[in-house]
């Protein structure tokens, strides 16, 4: 029963709506909802929400009681926190393990720039990589210089061989001080479209939304605008230089971890008791499901290792 619905709820964690000849795979001893399954011959999503509750709940009960660290059953803010914490370092954790074993296949303790380029990029020949002509040959140039670039940052010895912990400075350059400063520098490079070292408030905007003729002006475009001129440019002057965007993207003081706690208790708490119990999250179980932060439902397909 618990396999099928991990299965059930990983149908609707990717988004899949299941076909007709999926649903006699999906065999249980009882009715999911007491919804039709099919409504007029269309596909009735509440009855398949209604089964991923039932389905949900053994497997919820499972990962809240391991975030659930003082076992008092209540979730609070602290150690809601320390699970996202936990799993944005096992995210991190595990692709570094994933693509250190994709990218060095001779299982060395090093990997260099040359084994790395050739795996990647080794599709573009020599006349490609000293002069790309095609618009798609320019695109991975760039990409490869761009990589190149953050290559020689994540290697402090210089001898252009990464270990395994130097590759993660080169996979997730933001979660490293020392690395900070080339994720900066590669948002300018991707927003300053028109290359004067600034971010304009039209290119600021339009690297989130690009508007199509006769479209109205959204709210959350309208509420980007002021962020923009009243909060990340600082001196007032109508662009974002490096340090404004470092500031935007990179802040000293912002505590990631905590904000998405804030903010899932905030949705989530119905009794304003500032904690949460089970059933306050399986009644939300599309929030936590959504939340990258929380990686709850990765944990629903990895719930054995509990």
């Amino acid at each position: 029963m618990l396999k099928i619905c991990v299965f059930f709820a990983g149908l609707l964690l990717i988004g899949a709506l299941p076909k007709e000849e999926l649903h006699k795979d999906r065999v249980i001893d009882r009715e999911l909802s007491d919804k039709e399954h099919f409504e007029n011959e269309q596909h009735n999503l509440q009855y398949d929400l209604d089964g991923f509750t039932g389905c949900l709940r053994p497997i919820s009960s499972i990962i809240v009681t391991k975030i659930d660290n003082n076992s008092d059953g209540f979730i609070s803010r602290e150690e809601l926190k320390d699970w996202i914490r936990y799993t944005q370092k096992r995210y991190i954790s595990d692709d570094v393990n994933r693509q250190w074993k994709q990218h060095n296949l001779e299982d060395t303790t090093t990997l260099s720039w040359n084994t790395y380029q050739k795996l990647v990029y080794g599709f573009l020949d020599e006349n490609a990589l000293h002069n790309p002509v095609s618009d798609e040959e320019k695109t991975y140039v760039g990409m490869m210089k761009r990589d190149r670039r953050r290559w020689s940052v994540a290697d402090p010895d210089g001898d252009d061989e990464l270990t395994k912990e130097e590759f993660s400075f080169f996979l997730h350059p933001e979660e490293h001080d020392h690395m900070r400063d080339i994720v900066v520098q590669e948002t300018m490079e991707d927003i300053d479209k028109d290359g004067d070292g600034k971010i304009s408030i039209d290119e600021y905007i339009g690297d989130m939304y690009r508007p199509q003729e006769g479209d109205e002006e959204p709210d959350w475009v309208k509420n980007e605008k002021f962020q923009f001129t009243s909060y990340r440019d600082k001196n007032g002057n109508g662009v974002l230089d490096e340090n404004e965007v470092k500031n935007w993207i990179l802040p000293d003081d912002f505590d990631h971890a905590d904000a998405e706690a804030r903010h899932l208790i905030y949705e989530a708490d119905q009794d304003a008791d500032e904690q949460l119990t089970k059933d306050e999250v399986l009644n939300r179980y599309d929030l936590f499901v959504g939340s990258q932060a929380t990686d709850f439902g990765e944990a629903l397909a990895r719930h054995d290792e509990f």
